[in-house]
């Protein structure tokens, strides 16, 4: 099993390698660490393409010498440089070619949304993506954490969810922990007599996905309510050492990520890591 890394030589490329280096451990998967340079930052009038491995090739070995230091004896992984045109096709590409569990990238870039900083690259990866895409917030670098202790999987009140729910269903079987599902009600999209309603089909679904599960599989869940979105997800209990998983929107393709706006709204408030996962076929 692989898992392919995005690496920048960056505080938010260290996130990436920490989460990955967590992943790795909690699944017995290899970790791939791929360093994407863009073409355009090679074909300066001073430097080709041609002369571009003999211009770049001390830096990036440092560079990657410095990405493979971050990973613990433990765990057994790779690190190679890859040029490409868009650094979210490449990612894509590389994981699609290892037949890669997930590709997990940090959550620092130039975007602020709440304790992540969404880079273009990353934002693009969360639109596009053929795998699911793990984001490690800020700071995972510095935790001491070693494998995954808790697997939260958010379910929405609509049908569709089967691919989200089998992955961390595998997920928490693979890695001997816990499956938690949980139902958000947002008060502030259901006015009035509407909320009856809401409370009434998350609890449902929620019993539904439970229903669908595994019986030997340990799995609790909650109904939670607030008058908005992230609200409700800042009133669950979080400690160092989950990961919430969530689908994809609607409007994504099959087979491909698109994040959608709770999801969006939910990265405003938790520093916890999150993967999201591909729209399954229909």
């Amino acid at each position: 099993m692989k898992l392919v890394v995005g690496y920048l030589a960056t505080p938010g490329g260290a996130d990436a390698v920490a989460l990955g280096v967590r992943l790795a451990r909690t699944l017995g998967a290899e970790l791939e660490l791929r360093l994407v340079v863009e073409a355009d930052d090679v074909t300066t009038p001073r430097v080709t393409v041609e002369k571009f491995q003999d211009v770049l090739a001390d830096q990036t070995r440092v560079w990657l010498d410095e990405a493979l230091k971050l990973v613990p004896e433990d765990v057994t992984a790779r690190a190679e440089v890859v040029v490409a045109e868009s650094v979210t096709e490449a990612l894509s590409a590389e994981a699609v070619r290892l037949d890669a569990l997930a590709i997990v990238v940090g959550g620092s870039g130039g975007g602020l949304i709440g304790r992540y900083w969404l880079g273009s690259d990353v934002d693009h990866l969360l639109h596009f993506a053929p795998v699911p895409v793990a984001v490690a917030p800020r700071g995972t670098r510095h935790s001491d954490v070693a494998r995954v202790r808790t697997v939260t999987c958010a379910i929405g009140s609509r049908p569709g969810a089967k691919l989200l729910l089998d992955t961390a269903a595998r997920l928490s079987a693979a890695a001997g922990v816990p499956l938690r599902l949980v139902s958000l009600v947002a008060l502030d999209a259901h006015p009035g007599p509407d909320v009856e309603v809401a409370r009434e089909k998350a609890g449902a679904a929620i019993e539904s996905a439970k229903a669908s599960l595994p019986s030997d599989l340990e799995v609790t869940t909650e109904v939670v309510e607030g008058a908005s979105v992230e609200e409700a997800v800042e009133k669950l209990t979080w400690r160092d050492g989950d990961l919430l998983m969530l689908g994809s929107s609607r409007l994504a393709p099959p087979r491909r990520l698109f994040i959608g706006s709770t999801a969006a709204r939910i990265l405003r408030v938790l520093d916890v890591p999150i993967v999201v996962t591909p729209r399954g076929d229909d």
